[in-house]
Protein backbone atom coordinates (compact mmCIF):
# COMPACT_ATOMS: atom_id res chain seq x y z
CA UNK A 1 0.00 0.00 0.00
CA UNK A 2 1.21 3.48 0.87
CA UNK A 3 2.84 4.58 3.97
CA UNK A 4 -0.23 6.42 5.24
CA UNK A 5 -2.33 3.64 4.82
CA UNK A 6 0.41 1.11 6.61
CA UNK A 7 0.80 4.01 9.23
CA UNK A 8 -2.90 3.82 10.10
CA UNK A 9 -2.62 -0.16 10.00
CA UNK A 10 0.55 -0.45 12.39
CA UNK A 11 -1.80 2.12 15.01
CA UNK A 12 -4.62 -0.04 14.47
CA UNK A 13 -6.93 2.03 12.62
CA UNK A 14 -8.97 0.17 10.13
CA UNK A 15 -9.17 3.19 7.07
CA UNK A 16 -11.11 2.47 4.08
CA UNK A 17 -9.13 2.50 0.80
CA UNK A 18 -10.63 4.29 -2.26
CA UNK A 19 -8.97 4.54 -5.46
CA UNK A 20 -10.32 6.45 -8.40
CA UNK A 21 -9.07 7.20 -11.74
CA UNK A 22 -7.35 10.89 -11.80
CA UNK A 23 -7.70 13.20 -14.21
CA UNK A 24 -4.27 15.41 -14.39
CA UNK A 25 -6.47 18.23 -16.03
CA UNK A 26 -9.10 18.90 -13.30
CA UNK A 27 -8.09 22.34 -11.90
CA UNK A 28 -8.54 20.68 -8.24
CA UNK A 29 -7.53 17.38 -6.53
CA UNK A 30 -9.97 17.44 -3.86
CA UNK A 31 -12.98 18.25 -5.73
CA UNK A 32 -11.70 15.75 -8.40
CA UNK A 33 -11.51 12.97 -5.07
CA UNK A 34 -15.41 14.34 -3.90
CA UNK A 35 -16.15 14.07 -7.43
CA UNK A 36 -14.84 10.54 -8.33
CA UNK A 37 -16.08 9.11 -5.01
CA UNK A 38 -19.83 10.74 -4.87
CA UNK A 39 -19.33 12.24 -1.62
CA UNK A 40 -19.94 16.05 -0.25
CA UNK A 41 -16.79 17.50 -0.84
CA UNK A 42 -16.68 18.94 2.70
CA UNK A 43 -16.23 15.89 3.69
CA UNK A 44 -12.91 15.97 1.80
CA UNK A 45 -9.64 17.46 3.37
CA UNK A 46 -6.49 18.76 1.60
CA UNK A 47 -3.23 18.18 3.33
CA UNK A 48 -1.34 21.68 2.87
CA UNK A 49 2.34 22.21 3.91
CA UNK A 50 3.01 25.77 5.39
CA UNK A 51 6.64 26.92 5.89
CA UNK A 52 6.56 28.67 10.09
CA UNK A 53 8.42 32.22 10.79
CA UNK A 54 10.17 29.46 13.11
CA UNK A 55 11.98 27.48 10.37
CA UNK A 56 9.79 24.78 10.98
CA UNK A 57 7.44 23.07 8.42
CA UNK A 58 3.78 22.37 9.32
CA UNK A 59 0.73 20.72 8.28
CA UNK A 60 -2.84 22.46 7.94
CA UNK A 61 -5.65 20.16 7.34
CA UNK A 62 -8.56 21.87 5.56
CA UNK A 63 -11.85 20.44 3.71
CA UNK A 64 -11.03 20.93 0.13
CA UNK A 65 -13.91 23.36 -0.20
CA UNK A 66 -11.63 26.35 1.98
CA UNK A 67 -8.56 27.64 1.87
CA UNK A 68 -6.12 27.91 4.66
CA UNK A 69 -5.94 30.88 7.06
CA UNK A 70 -2.39 30.93 6.93
CA UNK A 71 -1.96 33.27 10.08
CA UNK A 72 -4.46 31.22 12.10
CA UNK A 73 -2.34 28.53 10.97
CA UNK A 74 0.46 29.74 12.38
CA UNK A 75 -0.96 30.91 15.77
CA UNK A 76 -2.42 26.99 16.02
CA UNK A 77 1.16 25.99 15.37
CA UNK A 78 3.02 28.35 17.97
CA UNK A 79 4.88 31.04 15.18
CA UNK A 80 3.71 34.39 14.22
CA UNK A 81 3.20 34.20 10.46
CA UNK A 82 3.48 30.92 8.01
CA UNK A 83 3.43 31.24 4.22
CA UNK A 84 2.71 28.14 2.05
CA UNK A 85 6.17 26.19 1.27
CA UNK A 86 6.97 25.25 -1.99
CA UNK A 87 6.26 22.44 -3.99
CA UNK A 88 9.77 20.86 -3.51
CA UNK A 89 9.91 22.03 0.34
CA UNK A 90 6.33 20.28 0.82
CA UNK A 91 7.66 16.37 -1.84
CA UNK A 92 11.16 16.64 0.15
CA UNK A 93 9.59 17.06 4.10
CA UNK A 94 6.73 14.71 3.31
CA UNK A 95 7.99 11.91 0.96
CA UNK A 96 4.72 12.57 -1.19
CA UNK A 97 4.15 14.27 -4.42
CA UNK A 98 1.73 17.68 -4.63
CA UNK A 99 -1.49 16.53 -5.32
CA UNK A 100 -1.16 12.92 -3.10
CA UNK A 101 -0.28 14.40 0.22
CA UNK A 102 -1.26 12.72 2.83
CA UNK A 103 -0.99 13.72 6.69
CA UNK A 104 -0.53 10.05 7.31
CA UNK A 105 3.01 8.36 6.65
CA UNK A 106 4.99 11.32 6.04
CA UNK A 107 8.56 11.05 5.68
CA UNK A 108 9.18 13.67 8.86
CA UNK A 109 6.78 14.17 11.64
CA UNK A 110 5.67 17.63 11.24
CA UNK A 111 3.33 19.65 13.29
CA UNK A 112 -0.42 19.74 12.57
CA UNK A 113 -3.50 21.66 12.56
CA UNK A 114 -6.79 20.48 11.81
CA UNK A 115 -9.36 22.33 10.43
CA UNK A 116 -12.46 22.04 13.82
CA UNK A 117 -14.94 21.81 11.41
CA UNK A 118 -14.01 18.67 10.00
CA UNK A 119 -14.99 16.88 13.81
CA UNK A 120 -18.46 17.65 12.62
CA UNK A 121 -18.60 14.85 9.86
CA UNK A 122 -18.65 11.03 11.05
CA UNK A 123 -16.06 9.94 8.19
CA UNK A 124 -13.45 12.26 6.13
CA UNK A 125 -11.82 11.64 3.27
CA UNK A 126 -7.65 13.00 3.04
CA UNK A 127 -5.49 11.89 0.35
CA UNK A 128 -3.86 8.21 1.01
CA UNK A 129 -0.43 9.02 0.10
CA UNK A 130 -0.94 9.33 -3.99
CA UNK A 131 -2.52 11.11 -6.68
CA UNK A 132 -6.05 8.90 -7.27
CA UNK A 133 -6.23 6.93 -4.17
CA UNK A 134 -8.15 8.00 -0.65
CA UNK A 135 -8.49 6.79 2.62
CA UNK A 136 -11.59 7.27 4.93
CA UNK A 137 -11.03 7.20 8.86
CA UNK A 138 -13.04 9.08 11.63
CA UNK A 139 -12.04 12.33 12.32
CA UNK A 140 -11.13 11.79 15.49
CA UNK A 141 -8.72 8.85 14.15
CA UNK A 142 -6.60 11.25 12.09
CA UNK A 143 -6.32 13.81 15.03
CA UNK A 144 -5.02 11.04 17.23
CA UNK A 145 -3.26 9.61 15.17
CA UNK A 146 -1.21 12.88 13.62
CA UNK A 147 -0.82 14.29 17.10
CA UNK A 148 -2.60 17.07 15.75
CA UNK A 149 -4.11 20.56 17.09
CA UNK A 150 -7.60 21.38 16.30
CA UNK A 151 -8.69 25.07 15.52
CA UNK A 152 -10.19 27.63 13.05
CA UNK A 153 -7.91 27.50 10.23
CA UNK A 154 -10.17 27.39 7.35
CA UNK A 155 -11.68 30.16 5.37
CA UNK A 156 -15.25 29.52 3.85
CA UNK A 157 -15.07 32.45 1.55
Amino acid sequence: MTPAVDAARAAGVEVGIHPYEHDPSHPSYGLEAAAALGVDPAEVVKTLVVALSDDRLGLAVVPVVTTVELKAAAAALGAKRAVMASEQQAERATGYVVGGISPLGTRRSLPTVIDETVLATDVLYCSGGRRGLDISLAPADLVRLTGAVVAAIANWD
